[in-house]
């Protein structure tokens, strides 16, 4: 059953179409995911939909009767209640409802017989609306969704105003949450959760009652929680069966589909204009009715879309200088605020290639920790020593080294002034700040402008240690796929905080997990961390309980290491041997080029120098292509 449509739904704000042709179909208990650049309309849509936003034209319609909740990704600031009245006042008809059978209660206990039936009836009715409604579980509820949101008992005994914004905004997710709607509106609910947190709504999302529309960049989630995708690009929409993979293997046969629809259409239009052109050549009567026939033809064929992409970010990190295979020791460290501790004894090392994912609860310090290796903070005790040429640089997720009230290029010019204009806006053409945009102040950007603004800055610094927090908050899916690729083909050495699984699973070779019990290391990406988390919690599965030896744990954890540095260097491999397939396309081209001008045939030597060079090239990107194919079959192995 349909419970929620919209089609044909468009929106401008000042002469701009946001919307051109927007639509959706929602399904009884159907999980879609909305998903696009940053900026393309969808939380505009989601307005739309609640009736906050008033569309210019199209129809929206959905059943009667229908509760919808939405969670917008900013959230107003609640007053004078604690969070667990915040979320307990969601069950003021309940206790109301209780209060009431309380009541008929008392009053049964001194009526007559007569009086008795009455009220029983009465009685029975309220106590069975009373048990749908929940009110012999809502307490329990609560602390479920609370605790599973990250809201321990001392939060939520806390002042709702005082919780920062990602914290109001988890609050209002767990009220929205337990109010259960029949049709669910979340923008980005995935933001400001942890690792914990997400598990848990993934959970809750696949057993709810209801239909849920969320809009998300987290991959990893939309995998686990849609059965169905909709792509929002050029104002337009399109509709997707299955969850985030799925939806990206669909989305490429039907843009080769139609890539080769419209090049054959080309080639047909060009083919029939050809020919009429030589019909008309001919200038005879008859000729030119054939002609004008062919016309008409013509005139009458629907002519097909080029298909098009949204612009895309695209850079590279390259470090200026190789550190050496020490690059950092973090010994004993000790740090506290307010009498409150955060680590104690901390230790680990990074060398260099090495790529960690750092992850832990929200508050557990892994910021703090940052802040502490880069010299921003001083630790009670312990050092943090550096090896020889590191350079670090590091992306601070609330880019809090931006200045308000610069323009885009004085920021980024003023932070390297040995550059010129064109260098500097090359650069922030990169990340798609072009034109009139590079005057924007810093102080107007939203938060995925900003973080690509903090992104340039921080490649043109070409440090060879990253430190990287959170750094694909706030960005689209095509900005966090170029960020990775440029990652893997970073050089140096990374430690990043993140939540974003598929993020950790792209990138990472190591998951470090900071607890309150001190730090744990693990081999692999997030995956792996995850069946080391499961044999950690079924010891049958441990590889030292089935009687395996100390020794020969080690043994295989060095194997895991050099497999580890065998898939990097297949992968480097990879990399060299599609930038060399790229040189041998381009020289060929520009050779081809050369070809067809005068001077390449002027004389016999002149064509047989020709001919020679252009076999070369053509053995050269043929050798090219053979070592690209033998890099993908190594690391497919």
């Amino acid at each position: 059953m349909i419970v929620l449509s919209a089609q044909h739904v468009a929106k401008a704000f000042g002469g701009t179409d946001i919307l051109k042709d927007a639509s959706v179909t929602l399904q009884q208990r159907e999980r879609i995911g909305l998903v696009g650049v940053n900026g393309c309309g969808k939380s505009t849509f989601l307005k739309i939909l609640t009736g906050e936003l008033q569309a210019d034209s199209g129809t929206i319609s959905m059943a009667k009767q229908l509760r919808l909740g939405y969670l917008a990704q900013q959230s107003p600031l609640i007053s004078g209640q604690t969070v667990y009245q915040v979320m307990d006042a969601v069950f003021e008809p309940v206790r109301e409802m209780e209060a009431r059978l309380r009541d008929l209660e008392a009053r049964m206990a001194g009526s007559d017989e007569q009086e008795l039936a009455r009220l029983g009836e009465q009685y029975t009715r309220l106590n069975t609306a009373f048990e749908d409604a929940g009110g012999y579980d809502y307490r329990s509820r609560i602390q479920g969704v609370l605790r599973g949101l990250g809201f321990d008992e001392n939060m939520q005994q806390q002042d709702a105003e005082l919780l920062s914004g990602g914290e109001r905004t988890r609050l209002y997710l767990a009220r929205l949450l337990l109010s259960r709607p029949d049709i669910l509106l979340l923008d980005e609910p995935t933001n400001h959760l942890d690792l914990a947190a997400l598990s848990w709504l993934e959970g809750y999302l696949a057993d709810y009652p209801g239909s849920v529309l969320v809009v998300s960049h987290d991959r990893f989630f939309l995998d686990k929680v849609c059965d169905g995708i909709v792509e929002m690009a050029f104002g337009r929409t399109e509709q997707y069966p299955g969850n985030y993979s799925r939806y990206l293997d669909l989305r490429a046969e039907r843009w080769l589909t139609r890539e080769r629809a419209y090049d054959a259409q080309q080639k047909e239009i060009a083919r029939q204009l050809e020919v009429i052109r030589r019909l008309r050549s001919f200038n005879r009567e008859k000729s030119i009715k054939r002609a004008e026939s062919r016309e008409k033809v013509l005139d009458k064929i629907t002519l097909l879309e080029r298909p098009e992409e949204e612009k895309q970010v695209f850079f590279t990190f390259t470090a200026r200088q190789r550190t050496g295979d020490d690059v950092l020791s973090v010994r004993g460290l000790r740090k506290s605020f307010d009498g409150r501790l955060l680590f104690d004894g901390l230790s680990f090392e990074l060398r260099r290639g090495d790529r960690v994912a750092l992850i832990g609860q929200n508050g557990i310090g892994k910021t703090t920790l940052f802040r502490l290796i880069t010299g921003e903070e001083a630790p009670d005790s312990g050092a943090v020593v550096y090896g020889a040429n590191v350079d670090i640089g590091y992306y601070d997720q609330h880019q809090r080294g931006l200045s308000p009230e610069k323009t885009i290029l004085d920021e980024v010019w003023d932070a390297f002034p040995r550059m010129d204009q064109t260098q500097i806006r090359s650069a922030l053409g990169q990340f798609l700040f072009t034109g009139e945009d590079v005057f924007a102040q810093i102080k107007t950007l939203s938060g995925g402008e900003r973080g690509r603004v903090a992104l340039t800055k921080l490649m043109l610094r070409q440090d060879n240690l990253l430190l990287l927090d959170e750094p694909t908050n706030h960005l689209d899916m095509n900005s966090r796929e170029v960020l990775e690729s440029a990652l893997e083909s970073f050089e140096g050495t990374i430690l990043a905080i993140s939540h974003d699984r598929y993020f950790i699973n792209r990138f990472a070779t190591r998951v470090m997990e900071l607890t309150p019990d001190g730090l744990r290391m693990y081999q692999g990406n997030y995956d792996d961390y995850l069946q080391a988390k499961a044999r950690e919690l079924d010891p049958t599965e441990d590889p030292l309980a089935a009687g395996q030896t100390l020794t020969e744990q080690r043994k295989e954890k060095r194997k895991l290491r050099d497999e580890q540095k065998s898939v990097q260097e297949a992968k480097k491999r990879l990399r060299q041997a599609e930038q060399a397939v790229s040189k041998a396309e381009a020289a060929l081209q520009e050779y081809e080029q050369y070809m067809q001008t005068p001077e390449a045939y002027q004389d016999k030597e002149a064509s047989d120098a020709t001919t020679a060079r252009y076999t070369e090239l053509k053995r050269a990107l043929d050798a090219a292509y053979t070592e690209w194919e033998a890099a993908e079959e190594a690391l497919a192995e």
